[in-house]
């Protein structure tokens, strides 16, 4: 996912607010899901859904207003109801690493209850 950064990504000193690293984290993420043909729609069909269970994240370096930034998605580990993201999000004019983050997403049911993973959604994340 690619996207410049604005003035309303940022502080008043210009740097990228650190909350705003997690709508970048998520918009990858879903076009992950999306280029592997697995949008929110399918998994709503079936009365399932997948919420971020877990974040941890290690900030590097600012972005800052007119950046053009990168984020990363990709699966490094699949268990019976979680998705385990590790994610960057990197200046792509210099390369610079600004953002790592581990993100464990997790299958529910309408009740909120974990579910597996169905196992055509699951492999199609491999």
């Amino acid at each position: 996912m690619q996207r410049q950064i604005f003035y309303h990504d940022t502080d008043a000193g210009g740097i990228v607010y650190y909350g705003n690293y997690l709508k970048y984290l998520e918009e990858a993420r879903t076009e992950y899901f999306e280029e592997r043909g697995l949008g929110i729609k399918p998994f709503l069909s079936r009365g399932l859904s997948y919420v971020v269970r877990s974040c941890n994240i290690v900030y590097k370096s600012p972005a800052r207003y007119g950046d053009i930034i990168q984020a990363t998605a990709g699966v490094s580990k699949l268990t019976g109801a979680q998705i385990i993201f590790e994610q960057t999000v990197i200046n792509k004019a210099t390369g610079q690493l600004l953002v790592e983050a581990t993100v464990a997403l997790v299958c529910l049911d309408k009740d909120f209850k974990p579910q597996p993973i169905p196992a055509e959604f699951k492999e199609k994340l491999k």
